[in-house]
């Protein structure tokens, strides 16, 4: 089996081992590995995503990969990543988004023979644990000065930490220990902010199994953009997997427009093409700035892993038409979504000058002329130089939307009424 050591590295999807030495070793044969999502909303979103496409790698690999669904630990919340107690979900609502995210994860993760994945709940063995055995089997392997060390913790302590939060370091140690004892889980990967709680676990197992126990585990890198900002959030909040929550071309768009060098870092991170083919299309990139050459790759992958090719197909249309006009080529659909938010309703049988003046596409009739006599006018991707121009029936698309554009990038939506 190769080593993917190298690659992962080479992608930039390292931080930190626990034993650099020791998973190399470990994973020259084939290895149970395991990483945990948490239920904390009805979908996951891109930044999850880092971590489900390493799942994926190593799957490929030929490890044996587990997700597991946090229905216990979500009950609790993990106090890394944030300033202050989260807000604790109802059962029911915590019920369904484990769920919604056990489907989702169903998507990415070869689920064929269990020998190649599977997807646990932890609430399986957490949810039924009363107190006493949680305390007098695990807690006694945690000092407190230890747990307070821990950045996990220590980060917390100047804002408040309760001992709900402060005991998930235990909870999910005990997962790794389950699942080591369980299913014979040697790896547990996370995000960089998860490196205590990672590394608690491999102490609880040492302590309980023996300090010759071949377990280890690594971190990815948080991921952020070139400005510092946290990857995979847009104006409008998190870019969530769940096409009904974000819509496919929105992440799309999303990709489109990151920075150059953000677009190459990406690639490495998401793209299942191989280092090589990476580096050309970089090449490439680099000597056709104007092109957006890695943008275009990286943002047609991203979406043809999370929704399939045919939506990314769809969406790489809907980018071309924002420059070629050929608004009559869409569906209804994607004119809703793609200039939804320029829609204004306007009566029917003005005259273009008129509505132009009436959209903000110009600011007075001598501009409006100007812009018709130009020819920078177009309703629904067609040149219009007529001033005599009444907009009505005959223009609708779907019988409602009229699409205006004037000049090279000024777009409006009207639906007639």
């Amino acid at each position: 089996m190769a080593n993917i050591v190298e690659e992962l590295k080479a992608r930039g999807l390292i931080k930190d081992f626990s034993n650099e030495e020791e998973v190399r070793e470990l994973l020259k044969t084939k290895q149970t590995i395991y990483c945990g999502f948490d239920p904390s909303a009805s979908s996951m979103h891109v930044g999850n995503f880092v971590m489900i496409s390493l799942l994926m790698r190593l799957q490929r690999a030929g490890h044996k990969i587990i997700a597991i669904v946090g229905g216990a630990t979500g009950m609790i919340g993990d106090p890394s990543g944030k300033s202050k107690e989260r807000n604790l979900q109802g059962v029911e609502t915590l019920k369904a988004n484990t769920q919604c995210i056990k489907e989702q994860l169903e998507r990415f993760i070869d689920l064929s023979d269990p020998e190649k994945g599977m997807i646990l709940n932890n609430y399986e063995w957490l949810g039924a644990m009363d107190l006493l055995t949680y305390l007098r089997d695990y807690g006694k392997y945690f000092p407190v000065n230890y747990m307070l060390s821990k950045d996990i913790v220590a980060s917390r302590l100047e804002a408040g930490v309760s001992y709900t939060e402060f005991s998930y370091m235990i909870l999910q140690s005990i997962d790794f220990l389950k699942l080591h004892q369980n299913y014979g889980c040697s790896l547990q990967i996370g995000g960089g902010d998860q490196w205590g709680n990672l590394t608690s676990g491999l102490e609880l197992i040492r302590k309980i199994e023996g300090p010759e126990a071949k377990v280890g585990c690594f971190t990815v890198p948080l991921l952020l953009d070139q400005n510092g900002k946290k990857f995979g959030k847009s104006e409008g909040g998190a870019l969530y997997l769940d096409a009904k929550l974000v819509s496919p071309y929105k992440i799309y768009q999303y990709f489109i427009n990151v920075g150059d060098d953000d677009a190459a870092r990406y690639m490495k991170v998401f793209s299942f093409k191989s280092l090589d083919e990476i580096a050309q299309i970089t090449k490439d990139h680099y000597e056709h700035l104007g092109a957006r050459i890695a943008q275009k790759a990286l943002a047609y992958e991203i979406i043809e892993l999370i929704h399939g090719k045919e939506k990314a197909e769809e969406c790489k249309k809907m980018s071309e038409v924002l420059f070629s006009g050929d608004v009559k080529s869409l569906s209804k659909e994607n004119i809703e979504e793609l200039f939804g938010d320029l829609k204004t309703e306007q009566p029917k049988g003005l005259l273009l000058e008129d509505l132009l003046i009436v959209i903000k596409a110009a600011s007075s009739k001598r501009e409006a002329r100007e812009f018709i006599n130009g020819n920078a006018v177009s309703i629904n991707g067609e040149k219009v130089s007529d001033l005599t121009h009444i907009v009505d029936e005959k223009d609708a698309l779907f019988g409602e939307y009229v699409v205006i554009k004037r000049g090279k990038k000024n777009y409006y939506l009207v639906k007639l009424n």
